[in-house]
């Protein structure tokens, strides 16, 4: 699979990994990119434009300025790409485990060398610092070794039959096509998560990016594209999700779907998707809780990562402070001074800047809305509570912390989606773990204490599919099965490690008969 020269910053000659804007005609500022080249969708293994023409215009969250141009497809394409994937699934699912690992290893090769640009580029499309995209970045890679690892160890199992003159092989095959639609939060992550380990299991994919990190996910696609994947194999669509992301999840051809972001979307897409395998990592309100044996050195630096990570807007957020009474005082206190001495609201591009700007209109709003109703009905604003005024775009809203945060409302009881430090106070462990389980989610929750078998008692009460002990909410570990506890509103399945891979395959029974079967000296 060829990309053509000068489509991407860098592929006009510049040095692996290096700016490479100039070579595409871009300007180059701190780490990343301001304007990119014209980015197209990935199908059949080519970088095309859609079918109609369409095309959108990507606004950085941090600058408000436009920085690229971007394919916009329609149900056409998106049917068009499934096809596609369906032609070449026999192909793929008969090559070798060897041979995808390969092609795995080689695509975190391909990001590794344009590292940079793919930092400026996430920087500008989702308005997280450079440090975190990074991190995001290196996370991505990391993705792409395990599906590889992962890809060269499936195996398969030799059962006895019931027969001597019998012989049974159960071995994992692939589903056929994947359909992959991620959210805008950690656009390259939870793509790779998904895509990799579909693409080592065997499957090809159709991968449907969020529309307001298009951008990005789109460079991206065609830095993946390097890895040599055989046409067809790896196909990415961009476009409204109702229409684009719909076409992908019903299509008779799409044999499994692979979805992150809302509870609300995530319904959809199971209904639209019915009768195919599903991995829906939906939602969270996971609860960071403060026992009264809590140390407080440990708890304040993993509630600053709990909450302003990605400016709050992530499913594994800190979105509620369970704090024992004992603690209440000194815990605000102590939050209040880290948040003010540690936490460098700006722009994102800046080295300085520790949280960058909300990435879109709607989160913005849904923050302040929850805010001012907590506040409305009795909650005590400490820090922040609004947005930051003379900044670029009007996303830039300030770390805040609200105390005396009841469980009725709103922020308490709902994914909020942005840099918030509800408290909540709690008398004792039951409570706390009677409110951690009182929610419709059950993504993860976080405990802190100094009595390890307390700990240990908390996490196994506690209804979530993922608790951390003394660490923070946005802790986990990529190799680990991940996902929201069944019966909750938090999705089904597991994403992380070979999780995937086992969902994204099935086995596959082989009975045959043996000539000859009972010869003289057989063990």
């Amino acid at each position: 699979m060829k990309v053509p020269d000068g489509l991407l910053p860098g592929s006009g000659g510049g040095e692996p990994g290096g700016d490479g804007a100039s070579a595409a005609g871009g300007a180059g500022v701190g780490y990343g990119v301001t304007r990119m080249p014209e980015l197209r969708l990935l199908i059949g293994g080519e970088l095309v434009e859609a079918a109609k023409g369409g095309r959108r215009e990507a606004t950085s969250p941090g600058h408000g300025e436009v920085f690229a141009s971007v394919a916009w497809g329609e149900r056409s394409d998106a049917e068009r790409a499934v096809e596609v994937a369906a032609g070449a699934a026999p192909g793929w699912a008969r090559t070798t485990a060897a041979e995808r690992a390969a092609r795995c290893h080689a695509a975190a090769a391909a990001v590794e060398r344009r590292r940079a640009d793919l930092v400026g580029a996430l920087t500008e499309d989702q308005g997280k610092p450079l440090a975190e995209a990074a991190d995001e970045v290196d996370e991505l890679v990391a993705y792409f070794r395990l599906a590889g690892e992962d890809a060269s160890r499936v195996s398969g199992v030799i059962p006895p039959s019931v027969s001597p003159d019998r012989r049974a092989e159960l071995r994992r095959v692939p589903l056929g096509v994947v359909g992959v639609v991620v959210p805008w939060n950690w656009p390259y992550t939870m793509a790779a998560e998904l895509v990799a380990p579909a693409l080592a299991a065997g499957n090809t994919v159709v991968w449907v990016p969020a529309p307001s990190t298009t951008a990005c996910s789109l460079l991206l696609a065609g830095v993946l594209a390097e890895a040599g994947w055989p046409p067809g194999v790896l196909n990415v669509v961009s476009g409204d999700g109702p229409e684009v992301g719909d076409a992908v999840v019903s299509h008779p051809l799409t044999a499994a779907v692979g979805f992150v972001g809302s509870v609300a979307t995530g319904r959809r897409i199971a209904a639209r998707a019915a009768g195919k395998a599903q991995i829906l990592e939906l939602g969270g309100n996971g609860p960071l809780v403060v026992l009264d044996d809590a140390d407080l050195d440990l708890v304040v630096p993993a509630v600053l990562e709990s909450a302003y990570l990605c400016a709050g807007q992530s499913c594994t957020a800190g979105e509620r402070f369970l704090v024992d009474r004992s603690l209440r005082a000194a815990f605000v206190d102590a939050v209040v001074g880290a948040t003010d001495a540690e936490v460098v609201l700006g722009d994102p591009t800046e080295p300085g800047t520790t949280m960058g700007p909300l990435n879109n209109e709607g989160v913005a709003a849904k923050v302040g809305s929850q805010v001012a109703e907590a506040v409305g009905k009795g909650a005590r604003l400490i820090r922040g509570g609004r947005r930051e005024a003379q900044r670029p775009t009007r996303l830039y809203y300030q770390p805040t912390i609200l105390d005396g945060v009841e469980a009725s409302m709103t922020i308490a009881g709902e994914e909020t989606f942005g840099p918030v430090v509800p408290v909540v106070e709690v008398a004792g462990d039951q409570e706390a773990l009677a409110l951690t389980n009182s929610s419709p989610y059950g993504l993860l929750a976080s405990v802190f204490t100094s009595d390890l078998e307390r700990g240990l008692r908390f996490a196994e009460g506690a209804r979530t599919g993922w608790v951390n002990v003394n660490l923070s909410t946005n802790t986990w570990e990529s190799h680990l099965p991940f996902g929201g506890r069944s019966g909750s509103v938090s999705g089904t399945g597991r994403v992380g490690g070979s999780s995937v891979l086992e969902r994204f395959s099935e086995w596959k029974t082989i009975l045959y008969r043996m000539r000859g079967a009972e010869m003289e000296g057989s063990e």
